[in-house]
């Protein structure tokens, strides 16, 4: 066992009132580290003037490692191998009495913490500087400038300095166990990290991989739509060479459309010659029906005319006599087709696209020389549909609308102008 209690580096405790070793250390010869602060005069205490124990907390809490590196490499040389161990004990050695290393520190020092050094310098008694020292110790900021302020002040006795040694040196143990305990966190974290970094190269494969995919069917799509594109574009080099042509076979037959009215209407022409000439001979045979009838009645005695001259029944209209039936819209088809039903009742045939082809101002001269009109509302246009009704209407001419373009619905329409019935209509 030593020979005294609260040994530490540099020097010992003293032990607190009420210890029962106080009458040991009371037998204990007094050192200049034992006088009271009152005997030491008003003047802050330089680093070489605070007890050597005291030398190691603050070189070790008010300097960095690498800080001290710098700072001793301005007056010493030391080789470049030395350990951080070997510069802290060869500073604190340093301090014992003054030096040039000892001047450089209290002047880093004294500039480093002189906003702590004001704000504490004044205060006089001990009892303020223990307060400011358990603040700081509670907050847990300001440790390093408050320890030196204090330990430096005029008013620091020897109790307070054993106080602050007490508590800044638990302070670095639990520093130490929470370094430990950082430092096993550090490697767990380490180990989560590499997991992580794992973890993250395999997705940044996996997501190159799915973008390659990715690259690889945008360029095909953008080869396909090139050459749909190309495609279009022969499609659409066609069409325009079809146009040309299109154009220049009209060029040439610049009358196309007027040969094809002038064709429509030389056949109209026929077929109404067709029922005249039907008609022509109807009467004819009528004429010759009548003047044999006439030969009879003459030669018959007078007394007999009365008898043999009865009154003659009027003839059934079993044709349309000449009527001209003119046909809007139908089936370009059937329209042979209705030109032989009128016409085999001896009836005269016109017809109009209703306006799909054919101009709309020919319908009125072809409505005037009508006798009966069949508009097949299904067929035509809408401006041909209301032209018709209107010029029927103003002139008083019969019109038959049929939704249908169908034969039959022709053929039962024309029977009823010629006075034949449905069923007959539908045979023909």
């Amino acid at each position: 066992m030593t020979d005294y209690p609260y040994h530490v580096a540099g020097g010992s405790f003293m032990a607190p009132p009420g210890n029962p070793l106080d009458g040991f250390l009371a037998s204990r010869k007094a050192t200049p580290e034992d006088t009271p602060a009152a005997t030491r005069g008003s003047r802050r205490r330089r680093l070489w003037e605070v007890p050597h124990k005291f030398h190691c907390p603050i070189i070790g809490s008010c300097f960095e490692v690498a800080e001290l590196r710098n700072l001793m490499a301005k007056v010493m040389h030391f080789p470049p191998g030395t350990t951080d161990f070997v510069l802290h004990t060869t500073a604190v050695g340093a301090c014992e009495t003054r030096s040039q290393l000892a001047d450089l520190l209290q002047r880093q020092l004294e500039k480093r913490f002189q906003h702590a050094i004001r704000r504490l310098g004044s205060l006089r008694d001990v009892e303020a500087l223990r307060q400011q020292w358990q603040a700081a110790v509670r907050s847990g900021s300001d440790l390093p400038a408050t320890l030196w302020a204090i330990w430096t002040h005029p008013a620091c006795d020897p109790t307070l300095e054993h106080e602050l040694y007490a508590d800044i040196h638990m302070i670095q143990h639990q520093i130490g166990a929470g370094t430990r305990t950082d430092l096993k966190t550090l490697e767990r974290l380490k180990e989560e990290n590499r997991q992580l970094r794992q973890q993250l190269e395999k997705t940044q494969g996996e997501a190159e991989s799915a973008r390659r995919e990715k690259a690889e069917a945008t360029q095909q799509l953008g080869q396909r739509v090139a050459e749909l594109r190309a495609e279009q574009v022969g499609r659409d080099a066609a069409i325009a060479n079809l146009t040309a042509q299109l154009e220049q076979l009209r060029e040439t037959l610049p009358e196309l459309r007027d040969r094809q009215a002038l064709a429509r209407r030389a056949s109209d022409a026929e077929a109404r010659l067709t029922a005249l000439d039907a008609h022509v001979a109807t009467q004819q045979q009528e004429i010759d029906r009548l003047r044999q009838r006439l030969t009879a009645i003459q030669q018959t005695p007078p007394n007999d005319v009365d008898e043999a001259a009865p009154e003659l029944p009027p003839m059934a209209p079993e044709t349309l006599s000449g009527k001209c039936i003119l046909c809007v819209g139908g089936r370009a088809g059937a329209v042979d087709a209705y030109r032989h039903l009128v016409e085999q009742r001896g009836g005269r045939f016109l017809h109009h696209d209703g306006g799909l082809e054919e101009s709309l101002h020919r319908i009125d001269g072809a409505l005037a020389a009508a006798d009966l009109v069949i508009c097949q509302t299904g067929c035509i246009s809408h401006n041909a549909y209301w032209r018709v009704k209107e010029q029927c209407k103003r002139s008083g001419k019969p019109c038959v609308f049929v939704k249908g373009s169908g034969i039959s619905s022709f053929g039962r329409v024309v029977g009823a102008a010629c006075g034949i019935g449905d069923e007959n209509a539908e045979a023909c």
